[in-house]
């Protein structure tokens, strides 16, 4: 079999990782309305997704962005209802965003057979993921991805184009056997796309609304979406089945 050059996002590709981050937003959301009594959930879920969206543009994926979307917006609240920022109110906050980082991680269903099998055909694992170093590598640690991955780790605060240009450089990838596979249309297969390296999106259970973007790339690769993670190795295998014949 042909060997390729398979780059695999992190979170909510090969782990779960929206799940807990709702969970913590709906713990926010309970803790805004007992202080602020004339506002809804949605509203403020909506706030604190605006300015956690908004700051990814200056600070990246950096895991303290998150935390501080949590502050901001009762910051906004307490100025609209022109009610007094109290600092033990901030600090309780921010240690509840803080949170969602101590929760271990859990792997995708079939995670390990999926990667043991790419792995045993031959195929060149990498690991291409968003957020900051301490983080991410807290959760390649507890799910020993370096069982698969080895030194060919690559992880970016701005997760884009240019990111993903550099790793392809970096591998002296050949784009006809080069493969991205994530969850997200924006940092995931809208770049893989534009270099023209074939991508595979696999949905996530609940997706984060920033990871939505249409896509509108004009591409000569390969793009494909499948349901589970466990369906990667069967369709890569069929491309290099139809490239042969």
């Amino acid at each position: 079999m042909q060997k390729q050059n398979i780059l695999f996002n992190l979170d909510d590709t090969l782990s779960y990782c929206n799940r807990y981050f709702n969970l913590v937003i709906n713990q926010f959301a309970d803790q805004m309305m007992a202080w602020f009594d004339s506002i809804k959930a949605e509203d403020i879920k909506q706030k604190q997704l605006q300015l956690d969206v908004a700051a990814i543009s200056e600070h990246g994926l950096k895991s303290d962005r998150f935390p501080e979307s949590f502050v901001g917006t009762y910051q906004y609240y307490c100025d609209l209802a022109g009610r007094e920022k109290k600092k033990d109110e901030i600090q309780y906050l921010r240690e509840l965003g803080y949170k969602v980082f101590d929760i271990p991680v859990e792997p995708i269903p079939h995670m390990n057979e999926t990667l043991q099998r790419l792995k045993e055909e031959g195929h060149e694992l990498y690991l291409h993921t968003g957020g900051d170093e301490a983080n991410q590598r807290r959760k390649i640690t507890q799910l020993e991805l370096t069982t698969f991955f080895e030194h060919r780790i690559f992880i970016s605060e701005h997760k884009d184009t240019t990111a993903l240009s550099d790793i392809l450089k970096t591998i002296k990838a050949d784009t006809d056997v080069t493969w991205m596979v994530g969850n997200s249309l924006r940092t995931d297969i809208v770049p893989a796309l534009e270099l023209d390296i074939h991508a595979i999106y696999i949905p996530a259970e609940n997706e984060w609304q920033y990871n939505m973007v249409e896509v509108n790339v004009e591409h000569n690769s390969v793009f494909l979406t499948v349901d589970s993670l466990q369906e990667v190795p069967e369709v890569i295998a069929k491309r290099i089945q139809n490239q042969i014949m």
